[in-house]
């Protein structure tokens, strides 16, 4: 229960980072519990994912099925498009979300929306604030490469932590107290801690990487640049996307700077580890605490 209900307004942003983006669920139970009032939400890829649905009302729901969900599950969501704009067409993760969470526009949510994504060929950000929730965060959380591309208004849309992982400036017109954001590519943590939280490897990691690493073997033979000794394709990705978020992410948190910074450590869990809910729960919930405890 909360401590109080007449608790600092918040305004929260919530950064891309994949599968670690599930510590942004931990960071609201903890702000609920000591009753900051969450005013506002803008989220980006998997922050849009977690923000749309905590606006909606129903994160009670998500949350569940995200601590159920396995290996096998988050594989058994991949509709594979085998298309050069990108491996998975994203049909069957939405419709189940939607199933899951239920039909919603956006300006009728209980609690003000915005969903950012990037249009590539203007090199501009997108603020999505109307219109269907799930096709909102289906745009946000096209990850280049990986998600095909979402077209609205005529425009192509992509992740939006291309250009803004953790974007504060949607922020600005709202009349509250606070602006709390969560960057998913914090500073890596060397720590047991985070050590002891890897999973053992498992036949269906594998095979989730065996689909990305065949797709993007396939666009390699098409410009003839396949070599034997290439680092998997998975790594690479992952490993660049990662690095190039964590880079724009400090530049954009030192140029407009919240009034709280949550950091969960890039290293926390892989971009696919869906089915580590639990922990990184724990773990938005551990550094929440250790971010705004003593305010």
């Amino acid at each position: 229960m909360p401590k109080s209900d007449s608790g600092p307004t918040v305004s929260l942003v919530l950064g891309s980072g994949g599968a670690r983006g599930l510590a942004h669920i931990g960071v609201i139970r903890w702000l609920e519990e000591h009753g900051y009032r969450i005013r506002s939400v803008v989220g980006c890829s998997m922050g849009a994912l977690v923000g749309g649905v905590h606006a909606a009302g129903k994160l009670d729901e998500y949350e569940r099925w995200a601590r159920a969900i396995t290996m096998v599950e988050v594989v058994s969501l991949i509709d594979l498009s085998w298309n050069r704009a990108g491996l998975v067409k994203g049909d069957r993760v939405i419709g189940t979300l939607t199933e899951l969470v239920g039909q919603a526009r956006i300006e009728d949510l209980p609690i003000p929306f915005t969903a950012v994504a990037c249009e590539l060929p203007e090199q501009k950000e997108v603020w999505i604030r109307s219109g269907p929730l799930f096709d909102a965060i289906r745009a946000s959380i096209s990850l280049p490469m990986f998600f095909t591309p979402v077209e609205r208004n005529g425009a192509k849309l992509v992740d939006g932590g291309v250009l803004n992982p953790v974007p504060i400036a949607p922020t600005f017109g709202d009349e509250t107290e606070l602006t709390v954001a969560v960057n998913l590519g914090g500073a890596v943590d060397g720590s047991h801690e985070i050590e002891r939280r890897a999973p053992a490897p498992s036949a269906e990691a594998d095979s989730l990487r065996d689909h990305v690493d065949r797709f993007i073997s396939r666009l390699r033979e098409t410009v003839g640049n396949r070599r034997d000794d290439d680092w998997s394709a998975y790594d690479i990705a992952h490993q660049a996307f990662d690095a190039m978020q964590g880079t724009i992410a400090r530049l954009k948190l030192a140029a407009y700077p919240p009034d709280v910074t949550v950091e969960i450590p890039r290293n926390a869990c892989g971009l696919m580890e869906f089915d580590r809910a639990e922990e990184m729960i724990a773990l938005g919930y551990e550094r929440a605490a250790r971010s705004l405890g003593r305010r």
